[in-house]
């Protein structure tokens, strides 16, 4: 597959646009148009701007069709990519790829447009055309509401050069250009095909495109060169400038800090691009002088602040030795550099603002006076252009006149940035969002929550229920797959939020939340509603152990028809949770309600009743027999001197004295994991307890407990005592060697490395919450074969042991896990006795408007029936690559026949620049997995993606590649090519024709 775009011809574009309006209502795949109103116009460098935002010079102005979904979800000023003297396949050349790495905070490695510099301005022209008409078909506002910003690097010599002083010229003034007249000459011939836009209208779209400049200049150029290229484009040229300043000007010291205190540690750089860059004492002076020519002159300038931050590539994010950073880490930096040049010049320095800007504080930049504010990295995520509807109309505002820029409220929005949740970076890292699966041809909508899940809950679905709160409905749905709601709605590690796409807007949506929503409130409704299933299967089970592994397979066995015997050794069903788990964390009613479902069920249940022989149990009649027991051999943490507690033995003390215990002042937990937390936040409470310490390896980040664990115990008032690994306990003194953060590793984390120093924390108790181990000797004297680490061996489809009709399931099989992962072990082995599925799945349709509608819009939490409405549904429709890809290159089509929608990648539009890749929930890259449309069978054979290339569009005649295979084919013809992407290609033929070149 090659990397070079391109750049479609201006009647293809128009057709595509205005045939896809038609049949689809949407513009480039953007759903959400911005009409403007003129009572908020601006005004900027004499001319009138609807809103004053757009995209950032970088991918989403590189193309037309980019500039063109921008400006119809409401972008009216747009800073076009840089050009330069190096462009085309030389610059290319020089580009890494994949570039772009936008899943949470943003690094790319691209810095010009890839384009040959008259491409570039073709393309700017076609663009100004386009938005010109469209503004007035669509209604979108005035043809004159939009402004195009050239944005110019990186040297003098260069600005100077033939190539580059004819694209300012042409930029300038248009009117005299081949492109220009090209344009306007076909629109002349077509103005059938609009029915708004007239002929006057098009012969009074003027050349004068541009009448302002960026300067982005490379890091490391002298402030003299600086000056002299400003002052060349002021005076020679006549454009209304801003001049680049980078956060470099801030200082490495301060950047540092900052960068470290908000979480990002990792995130290296050196001082040398902070010595070499334009430095503060130079910048003011200069811009001063160039303050004066410009007002001189009747110009406007200023500073555009800024996209731009190199750091070091330290973990493989992109291949390149060097990236750009921006995003939410740019932010507090980029915003600081603004609030320090507002005080600097009283506010009488114009500011241009790029850097983090996003929904959530794009409105303070623009209330301070700072605009135009263009930006890029929230443009890359999930949403993609169509968040930009819902911040032009945030911002508004009716008599905006740009006075100054207010420094006192700047300030104050760079001191907020520091703490804000929007900015400051998660205390753990993020997980992967990718499932462990390729994508497929076809049909790759998924629900990656639901896919998360270890039982595979039908989320969206119970969300739906729950937004329109239908509780008992919900419910239904819930406990088709999950026998204990209140439980897993109270303390489920929800591996399920951590997939929710969701993350890359804002938040997850609080799925855990939810579903205990529906318990509390479809509850009493569902228990009424339950039948005791009659028994309609051979043989009988005993479940042995009352925990949540053991109470899930109970209640599937029951449910399906057959005999069951629940056998617990305590005096309640709950294991671990009820016995070990704080009161502060599940109380016990939760349990009990659970406990209920299962008699209801018709479970019988043994309480008290410890049992030690499977023997016995066969014996007994019973023909299943799953071993549930837990791991409760107690882990072991060695010291050179003093003994520690066992975690879970204390945390059971502490639930039986409700905390009643003599523990002394100081008690240090050793570890990092959420036994580790709730251990720590327990002692916090116990009687007479001043310090709760937790000592642990490494930092926060490297920790293994949940992050909502782990804030909880902040809160709690647990003391963290991070880069410590326990050495002694003498005399009420825990020795700790003090250790420090090596390099990373492969896998991104890094390694620790003793000082030679140690540390001393006082402790009268010192309890190891290090793991448990399964109990392999109970499994011996039973007869189950073991591995070398002492657990059972099983098959791992079904659970089932060495010894027929004998299953091990949850924390007794591997060790430690979570409730749902427990669930889903009962599940399986019940399935395996029965020998048939136990669940049904159940997926409700949502609306494609209502999916629609949510897409693109960030959104705070709120009532359980809005955070319900938070979902995305994107079983129902992903199309996470479609919305991220700058280019339109990965498109959703219909396909009759097909109830789904389909994804193809379009070849000559794409430049692989991978943002596909972090943001689809495959773990796969949509540019290279997805089928593919080729311009033609040159382009083809350069690739290796699945894909075709129409060769006859009347005859549907395509080369095509299918399984490593390439082949021509006719409609009609017998093929071992699937039907569906048959139909597929006949779709793209018939019914979306305007993507062949």
């Amino acid at each position: 597959m090659s990397d070079i775009m391109r750049p479609m011809a201006f009647d293809q574009l128009l057709n595509w646009i205005l045939t896809e309006k038609k049949q689809s209502g949407t513009v480039f795949g953007e759903h959400h148009p911005y009409h403007a109103d003129a009572k908020y116009n601006r005004t900027l460098f004499g001319r009138p701007l609807e809103t004053p935002v757009g995209p950032a010079a970088g991918p989403h102005t590189q193309l037309t069709q980019n500039i063109v979904a921008a400006y119809y979800t409401g972008s009216r000023f747009f800073e076009l990519k840089t050009v330069q003297v190096m462009d085309g396949a030389e610059l290319s050349a020089c580009v890494n790829k994949p570039c772009i790495k936008a899943d949470d905070e943003c690094y790319n490695c691209e810095w010009s447009t890839e384009l040959y510099v008259s491409e570039a301005m073709e393309e700017y022209i076609k663009a100004w055309f386009l938005l010109k008409v469209l503004s007035k078909e669509f209604a979108l506002g005035s043809m004159d509401g939009f402004q195009f910003n050239i944005s110019v690097g990186y040297d003098l010599e260069g600005i100077k050069s033939e190539k580059i002083d004819r694209f300012l010229n042409t930029m300038q003034h248009a009117q005299g250009s081949a492109i220009f007249k090209e344009c306007k000459s076909y629109l002349l011939e077509h103005v059938d095909l609009f029915a708004h836009v007239t002929k006057e209208d098009i012969e009074g779209i003027s050349g004068d495109i541009c009448n302002s400049v960026t300067i982005s200049t490379l890091h490391g150029c002298p402030p003299q060169e600086i000056e002299k290229i400003a002052m060349y484009l002021i005076t020679e040229k006549g454009f209304h400038t801003f001049i680049k300043c980078n956060p470099t000007l801030l200082g490495y010291e301060y950047a540092r800090k900052t960068m470290d205190e908000m979480g990002y540690d990792y995130v290296a750089f050196g001082d040398f691009h902070f010595l070499d860059d334009l430095q503060y004492e130079d910048a003011v002076p200069m811009l001063t002088r160039l303050m004066k020519v410009c007002e001189e002159r009747n110009l406007e300038f200023g500073v555009k602040i800024t996209n731009t931050f190199p750091v070091d590539v330290k973990q493989k994010e992109l291949p390149s030795e060097e990236m750009y950073m921006s995003g939410k880490s740019l932010y507090p930096l980029s915003i600081s550099l603004a609030a320090k040049l507002a005080e600097e010049f009283d506010g009488k320095l114009r500011i241009s603002y790029s850097g983090g800007a996003d929904y959530h504080n794009i409105k303070g930049i623009v209330e301070a006076g700072i605009w135009p504010v263009t930006v890029a990295t929230t443009l890359l995520k999930p949403g993609g252009y169509d968040r930009m509807t819902q911040i032009a109309s945030l911002l508004q505002k009716e008599g905006d006149i740009f006075e100054k820029v207010n420094a006192e409220a700047t300030s104050r929005l760079a001191e907020e940035a520091k703490t804000s949740p929007y900015h400051v970076k998660a205390v753990k890292p993020l997980p992967s969002r990718k499932m462990k699966k390729q994508v497929p041809l076809l049909d790759c909508f998924v629900a990656p929550c639901k896919e998360g899940c270890p039982i595979h809950q039908d989320i969206p679905a119970y969300l739906q229920l729950v937004k329109e709160e239908k509780y008992e409905e919900a419910m239904e749905v819930i406990t088709e797959k999950n026998p204990l709601p209140f439980i897993t709605g109270t303390i489920c590690a929800h591996p399920c939020m951590g997939k929710c796409t969701r993350n890359f807007y804002e938040d997850p949506v609080h799925i855990r939340t939810m579903k205990l929503a529906a318990a509390k409130n479809g509850y009493d409704a569902l228990f009424e509603k339950i039948q005791t299933p009659a028994i309609t299967k051979e043989g009988k089970a005993a479940v042995v152990g009352g925990g949540p592994a053991g109470m899930a397979a109970a209640y599937f066995l029951r449910r399906a028809g057959m005999s069951v015997t629940l056998f617990e050794k305590t005096g309640s069903l709950g294991g671990v949770v009820r016995h070990v788990i704080p009161e502060f964390r599940i109380p016990a009613e939760a349990i009990d309600k659970d406990h209920a479902l299962l008699e209801k069920m018709g479970v019988d249940i043994c309480l008290h009743t410890e049992i030690d022989s499977v023997e016995t149990l066969k014996k007994q009649g019973y023909t299943s027999v799953l071993l549930a027991v837990g791991a409760y051999e107690p882990g072991v943490l060695k010291l050179e001197a003093g003994e520690t507690v066992n975690a879970l033995e204390f945390l059971a003390r502490f639930k039986e004295t409700e905390g009643n215990i003599d523990i002394g002042k100081n008690v240090v937990v050793i570890g990092g994991g959420n036994t580790a937390m709730d251990t720590a936040r327990a002692a916090k409470r116990a009687k007479g307890v001043e310090h709760a310490y937790l000592v642990y390896r490494r930092t926060k980040r490297y920790m293994p407990a949940d992050e909502e664990e782990l804030l909880l115990a902040v809160e709690d008032g647990v003391e963290f005592m991070e880069l410590l690994s326990p050495v002694k306990l003498e005399d009420k003194r825990l020795f700790c060697d003090i250790m420090k953060l090596g390099d990373f590793d492969s896998s991104g984390r890094r390694s620790v490395i003793p000082t030679g120093e140690q540390k001393v924390i006082p402790a009268d108790t010192v309890i190891a919450a290090v793991g448990e181990k399964v109990p392999s000797a109970f499994y011996e004297a039973n007869g189950i074969r073991v591995n070398e680490r002492g657990r059972a061996f099983v098959n791992e489809e079904t659970l089932e042991t060495s010894i027929s009709g004998v299953y091990v399931i949850g924390d007794g099989l591997y060790g430690p896990a979570t409730v749902v992962e427990g669930i889903r072990d009962g599940r399986k082995a019940a399935e395996a006795i029965i020998g048939a599925a136990l669940c049904k799945e159940t997926d409700i349709k949502i609306a494609e408007t209502v999916v629609y509608e949510r897409k693109g819009n960030l959104s705070d939490l709120h009532s359980d029936k809005e955070e319900s409405g938070r979902c995305l549904s994107c079983s129902t429709i992903c199309e996470n690559c479609v919305e991220v890809c700058p280019n339109r290159a990965n498109l959703s089509i219909r396909v009759p026949g097909m109830e789904k929608h389909q994804i193809i990648h379009v070849d000559y539009m794409c430049n692989e620049c991978g943002n596909c890749r972090s943001f689809c929930p495959y773990d796969s890259a949509p540019y290279l997995d997805k089928f593919t449309l080729f311009a033609d069978e040159k382009d083809m054979a350069d690739s290796k993606n699945q894909g075709f290339a129409v060769l006859d569009r009347e005859k549907i005649k395509c080369a095509v590649r299918f399984m490593g295979e390439t082949l021509i084919w006719t409609k009609g013809e017998k093929t071992h090519i699937p039907e569906a992407l048959l139909k597929l290609m006949e779709a793209v033929c018939t019914d979306y024709a305007y993507l062949l070149r």
